[in-house]
């Protein structure tokens, strides 16, 4: 087995963290791993939908920090850019679903890999924490960015500035997750709720989450006008002349991503 496992099934590619006796912790050879295949799904056609989870009993503890000792500042900055936000900036150009399994404890970068995702799902024992400040370290890959988008700038400056752990059920109220289920139920739920979005046009899928990004630094005319070119793609696929049709036959569509 491998310590970060990439496999495709029915549309919808898994990246699942296998370091188990590591709590998941990341290394720099699992970090070019990680950002080739979120870039290799982004080329397939055949992928429709991402999910990322991890074994065991944690989700990603972040990065192991024997990967910081005896370095100089300079290389820690490089290796902050050149490695570790490589996953970041693969997650921003992946324009499908990317769904977050969160199967237990996520501290630091591991909780960061989980804001880049769209939707988060979790165990309800899981408990998650921007813990960098614990280990005398700032948020280094992206927690800074997401979490005011997500839960608000005072509630993402107390999880940054104490480190504290965040429960499931805590997290929902914040909106930090967006479901909670038992750890039995996470595999079964992650296959459901990404296979619903497999078999949606996936076109139209994209389309609608570029138009969401767009809106969130847009106004509202620019959202407006992007979404009317939009539409006019979406109508202009096999898979949208599928979809009116089978409504109209009161069938479920297929669709080719067409």
């Amino acid at each position: 087995m491998t310590d970060l496992e990439v496999t495709i099934r029915d549309h919808v590619g898994w990246v699942t963290l296998n370091r188990v006796e590591r709590k998941n912790a990341f290394t720099v050879a699992m970090l070019h791993e990680w950002a080739d295949a979120y870039r290799a799904f982004q080329r397939n056609d055949d992928v429709r939908v991402v999910v990322l989870t991890g074994r065991g009993d944690a989700f990603c503890a972040g990065a192991d920090l024997s990967v910081l000792s005896e370095r100089s500042p300079l290389q820690d900055r490089r290796l902050m850019t050149d490695e570790v936000h490589q996953v970041a900036l693969a997650a921003d150009e992946l324009s499908k679903p990317l769904i977050a399994g969160i199967n237990g404890v996520a501290v630091g970068a591991g909780l960061d890999m989980a804001l880049m995702c769209d939707y988060r799902i979790a165990a309800d024992s899981a408990k998650l924490s921007e813990g960098y400040v614990r280990v005398g370290l700032v948020p280094g890959d992206g927690g800074c960015h997401y979490l005011p988008r997500i839960v608000g700038r005072s509630r993402a400056l107390r999880m940054l500035w104490t480190g504290e752990f965040v429960s499931t059920s805590q997290a929902f109220t914040w909106g930090l997750v967006d479901e909670i289920c038992t750890g039995e139920e996470l595999s079964t739920r992650l296959s459901d709720f990404s296979g619903v979005l497999a078999g949606q046009p996936p076109v139209a899928v994209q389309l609608i989450k570029s138009a969401v990004r767009h809106g969130e630094r847009a106004d509202l005319r620019a959202s407006l006008d992007l979404i009317a070119s939009h539409q006019a793609v979406a109508r202009s696929t096999s898979d949208s002349v599928e979809a009116m049709t089978a409504f109209r036959e009161k069938r479920r569509p297929t669709f080719t991503g067409r």
